[in-house]
Parts: C-alpha cells; sequence; structure tokens
C-alpha cells in the first residue's frame, strides 16, 4: 500500500512541477521563430523554423495542414486551455478563440505562442524573481501547453497499466498482459540498477522513485516519435521537464544523505592544506550531477528529432524528389536507432539517480579505507 501511495505521489510531483516550470519556459527556438517574417506570395521552406516549431512547446495540438486550390492552409489542430493572469483579472478560454489571427481579451496565437496584442510582455520565472519583470506590467501564461497535455496522457497511461497490473497480481503471482512485458524490466531496474548502486538493505524505498522515472521518461520518449496524435510532443526534450526531473533526484539525494556524505563534502580526507580548494569542488559536485543529468537527456532526446527533421527537410530544401530515396531510408533508419536511444537514456538517468542516491547513503568507513589504501600502496611497493 506504502508503495502505491509513493508512486501516486512521485507521479503527481513529476506533473505538478513540470507543468509549473513548463509554463514558465520559453526556449530560444520559440523567440526565434517568432521574428520570422514571411514575405507576401509564395512562401521558401524555411528548414529551421518547421524544425524549431515541431520541437517547441505550443499553446495548440497542431495536428495537419491542407491547402485547398487557391493556395490557402488550412490548419486542423486540437484546441487546449488557455489560462492567463495579468493586471485586469483572469483570463480563460480556448485556444481555438485566438488562433488563425483572431483575437480574444487582449491576445493572439502567433506561431503557437500566447501574445499579448496590447504590448505586454510574458511573465518568465528568472526575469520576475531577479527584478528584470514587475508582476504587475506582465501576464502569467498558466495554460496547458502541447507538453503539458502529453504529460498527462502518458501519467494516465501508466496508471492505467500499473494500476491493472498490480490488479492482476492480486489475483495470481503469475504476471497477465502487459505485465509480461515490463515484470522482466521491472526486475532488472531492481536487480541491475537499485541494488547495485544503493545496496541491499536500503534500495526499497526508493524503488517507487526509480521505476517512476524510468517509465516516465521511457514512454514519454517513445510518445515523442509517434508522428501523429497522441504522440509528436517533444517532452523530454524540453529542458524545463529534465531540469524538473534532475532536481527531484537533488532533493531525494540531498534528504537521505547522512552524516558520512555530509563529512566527505566538507571534511575530506585530504590534508587541510588541501581544504579551500576541496571544499568548494566537493559542494559545486553537489549541483553539477544534477546540471548533467538534465542536459544529457535534453541534448541526447533534442538532437535526435532534429536530426530527423533536418534529414527530411533536405527534400524541401533541394526540391528534388530523387533525393527522397536516399534521405526517407536514413530518417527511418535514424527513427530506429531512436527507439534504443529512449530506452536508453531512461535507463541511463536511472542509474545515475540510483548512484548518486547510493552514495549519499553508503556507509563510510574512513579509517578502515586509509589502512586499506596504505595496505595496497605498501603491497605495490614490495611487488
Amino acid at each position: 500500500m506504502n508503495r502505491k501511495v509513493s508512486s501516486l505521489f512521485f507521479a503527481f510531483l513529476f506533473v505538478f512541477m513540470s507543468g509549473f516550470a513548463a509554463a514558465q519556459h520559453e526556449t530560444e527556438g520559440e523567440k526565434s521563430a517568432e521574428k520570422v517574417e514571411h514575405a507576401e506570395g509564395d512562401k521558401p521552406f524555411n528548414a529551421t523554423k518547421m524544425i524549431m516549431e515541431h520541437i517547441s512547446d505550443s499553446n495548440e495540438w497542431h495536428l495537419w495542414t491542407t491547402k485547398d486550390g487557391n493556395g490557402e492552409e488550412h490548419h486542423t489542430s486540437i484546441p487546449l486551455p488557455i489560462i492567463i493572469k495579468d493586471n485586469s483579472g483572469w483570463h480563460t478560454f480556448l485556444s481555438k478563440d485566438i488562433a488563425h489571427g483572431h483575437e480574444h481579451d487582449g491576445y493572439t496565437l502567433h506561431d503557437g505562442q500566447v501574445v499579448s496584442t496590447k504590448g505586454i510582455e510574458k511573465a518568465t520565472l528568472f526575469a520576475v524573481i531577479s527584478g528584470k519583470q514587475k508582476a504587475s506590467d506582465v501576464f502569467f501564461d498558466m495554460s496547458i501547453t502541447k507538453n503539458t497535455a502529453s504529460m498527462f496522457l502518458s501519467v494516465i497511461f501508466m496508471l492505467v497499466i500499473f494500476l491493472g497490473m498490480a490488479k492482476n497480481y492480486k489475483k495470481s503471482q503469475l504476471p497477465k498482459g502487459a505485465g509480461k512485458l515490463l515484470e522482466p524490466v521491472i526486475v532488472f531496474i531492481r536487480d541491475e540498477v537499485a541494488i547495485p548502486n544503493i545496496g541491499s538493505v536500503k534500495y526499497k524505498r526508493y524503488m517507487p522513485y526509480l521505476l517512476t522515472a524510468f517509465f516516465f521518461i521511457w514512454f514519454n520518449n517513445l510518445f515523442g516519435l509517434i508522428p501523429f496524435f497522441p504522440g509528436g510532443a517533444n517532452l523530454t526534450g524540453n529542458i524545463a521537464i529534465t531540469s524538473v526531473l534532475a532536481i527531484i533526484t537533488l532533493l531525494i539525494t540531498l534528504f537521505s544523505a547522512n552524516k558520512d556524505y555530509w563529512k566527505h563534502i566538507f571534511m575530506p580526507p585530504v590534508p587541510l592544506l588541501l581544504y579551500p580548494i576541496m571544499v568548494p569542488i566537493e559542494i559545486i559536485g553537489i549541483f553539477t550531477k544534477p546540471f548533467a543529468l538534465m542536459m544529457r537527456l535534453f541534448a541526447n532526446i533534442t538532437a535526435g528529432h532534429i536530426m530527423i527533421l533536418a534529414i527530411i527537410s533536405l527534400i524541401f530544401i533541394f526540391k528534388s524528389p530523387f533525393l527522397g530515396f536516399a534521405s526517407v531510408p536514413l530518417a527511418l533508419f535514424v527513427s530506429v536507432l531512436e527507439l534504443l536511444v529512449a530506452a536508453l537514456q531512461a535507463y541511463i538517468f536511472t542509474v545515475l539517480s540510483a548512484l548518486f542516491i547510493g552514495i549519499a547513503v553508503a556507509e563510510h568507513d574512513h579509517d578502515h579505507a586509509h589502512n586499506d589504501d596504505d595496505s595496497v600502496g605498501h603491497d605495490t611497493m614490495v611487488a
């Protein structure tokens, strides 16, 4: 029962924190896309704009675009809730009310992003905290974006799968349905990730988090490779999402750390003269570990999506259908490779999280370690 509660808690924490971070985050790609202006008449193919639109977050879930006989484009999208707070109060409506140049309550949709028609800037988390933006002069966008909606869908999918597995295990210890596929993965995470890195005594406490992180990342990596609804969202390629995952790992590590861990940070086993150098390095190391977690997942997933889209774009850049005989098979190969990367990145994130937690909860015997080192060094000199 406690494991179920822990798993549901982590799932809720992922959704709440990631949704908040995603609402505050605006990537450089989105900013550059907003600056693109097209000349009247035929629009030249802009590979950069197309790629950034596909990997960036959006306030609508775009499905497809068609052209009529006059060459006019018609976009088909799933509207998403718009929730805005400005100095005039709250504004709630659907993205379809401000799509395709329409205006509602002083807001419109430009390249999939909510912008103010009155010249009000969109609030960003760090700008407000640093004082560069005043809360009274900006609007706060707390809308359900494409990434947020995709995250909710993935969490619902996980709940359906794993609650169904739990229900089946109450009736029989033999796995059924999805359990036949996922049970070996769960056992692998337990035996090859949690126990070796955390230890056979303390690993059970952290299994709910490790399993939740692994399947959350893995499933969303796979959903991101599906080119149509409900896939296509670049959730794990959004640095706001990966940063929240890394912060959760950091918090669990810090709150689980024992006195030996902190002693190693502030009283490392080195001569006193080296303390002014080693102590700052150890403190910086506390934060570089989750930073590496964040950047590794973000960079690898984003790079994969960009590579596939860039290869496909070659057909439209050179305007040659014959190039498709080379680019399409290559893009297909990279897509198949991304299936491996999807599982690999989830595995790496889980392994490193378990490793960081294991370092924090491990019992260190410094005197014994020094004696062993001296013995090894002595034996080496004798040999």
